[in-house]
C-alpha cells in the first residue's frame, strides 16, 4: 500500500486544516481502495456502531461491496446500540458479530483496562483471526480527544498486520456532513446528546471533546479501550500454546 508521507503529528494536523471535505472524501476513498487493492480479502473493516464507523463503511462500499466488517459487541451495550447493530447486520449480512463468552460481572467497576481487555479487545483478536485479516479498517480520528493525536493514516503497529485510519484527518462536522449528504442512518443515541458511543456504565454526555464523556470518574476517563493501543495480532507460537492447552 502506498505511503503518503504522513509522517508526524504536525503534517496529520495540516491535512485536518488544509483540506476540503470533498479533497479527504477523495483521499479516504484513494486509501480504502490503495488497501483493497493490495489485500483484497484479507482486508476487513471494523465498525463500532458509531458515527465515525458509518462513513467508513460507506466509504468501503463504494471501493467494493465485496468488502466485508465485523462488529464487536459487549454486556453492556445500551439498547439503542443493539438496536442499531441488529438494523445494521439485516442490512450488511456480511457484517459478523463477536462477543466475549466471559461470565465476569461488574469488573468495570474495579478494573475498566481488565474489562475492555475481554470484552473489546480479545474479541477484536478474535475477529482479525476469524478473517485472516492482514489489514484492518478503522473510524479513528485524530481530532476526537487527547489520545488520538499521535496516529497515521496506516500503521504497522503489528508484525503482518496494517492498520488502515481512512478518516483519520476529518473534522466531527464533517462526518456530520457526510451523514446528511449521503442519508446514512446513524445510532439513536446521537439525538440524545452522546459524541462518542461506548458501554452504558462507561459513557456519558460531556462538554468536553468528544471522547471526554467515555469512563468518566475513572482513570481511563477520555482514554481508550485498547484495540488502538496493543498488540491484536497473535503470532505463531502463541497459537500453538493455546492450541496444546486446549488438548490437555
Amino acid at each position: 500500500m502506498k505511503e503518503q508521507n504522513i509522517t508526524t503529528s504536525e503534517d496529520v494536523f495540516k491535512l485536518v486544516n488544509g483540506l476540503t471535505l470533498n479533497q479527504k472524501i477523495e483521499r479516504s476513498l484513494d486509501l480504502i481502495n490503495d488497501a483493497y487493492n493490495e489485500y483484497g480479502d484479507n482486508l476487513i473493516v471494523a465498525n463500532s456502531l458509531g458515527k465515525d464507523s458509518c462513513v467508513v463503511w460507506d466509504l468501503a462500499k463504494q471501493v467494493s461491496s465485496d468488502i466485508k466488517g465485523f462488529i464487536v459487541t459487549t454486556p453492556y451495550k445500551p439498547k439503542e446500540t443493539k438496536q442499531y447493530m441488529q438494523y445494521f447486520v439485516d442490512r450488511y449480512p456480511e457484517t459478523k458479530i463477536f462477543q466475549s463468552d466471559s461470565k465476569v460481572d461488574n469488573l468495570y467497576k474495579t478494573d475498566p483496562d481488565g474489562c475492555c481487555e475481554i470484552f473489546k479487545v480479545e474479541p477484536t483478536r478474535e475477529a482479525l483471526e476469524h478473517f485472516q485479516s492482514e489489514c484492518w479498517v478503522t473510524g479513528l480520528r485524530c481530532t476526537e480527544g487527547r489520545t488520538r493525536t499521535d496516529y497515521r493514516e496506516i500503521e504497522l503497529r503489528d508484525t503482518g498486520l496494517t492498520k488502515l485510519n481512512p478518516i483519520l484527518i476529518w473534522e466531527e462536522r464533517e462526518i456530520w456532513q457526510y451523514l446528511a449528504m449521503n442519508s446514512v442512518k446513524v445510532n439513536e443515541l446521537y439525538r440524545d446528546g452522546y459524541r462518542s458511543l461506548g458501554c452504558t456504565p462507561c459513557t456519558a454526555i460531556s462538554t468536553g471533546d468528544e471522547r471526554s464523556g467515555r469512563w468518566v470518574g475513572s482513570s481511563k476517563c477520555g482514554g481508550e479501550c485498547g484495540i488502538h493501543t496493543r498488540p491484536l495480532k497473535r503470532q505463531k507460537n502463541s497459537l500453538e500454546q493455546i492450541s496444546v492447552e486446549a488438548n490437555i
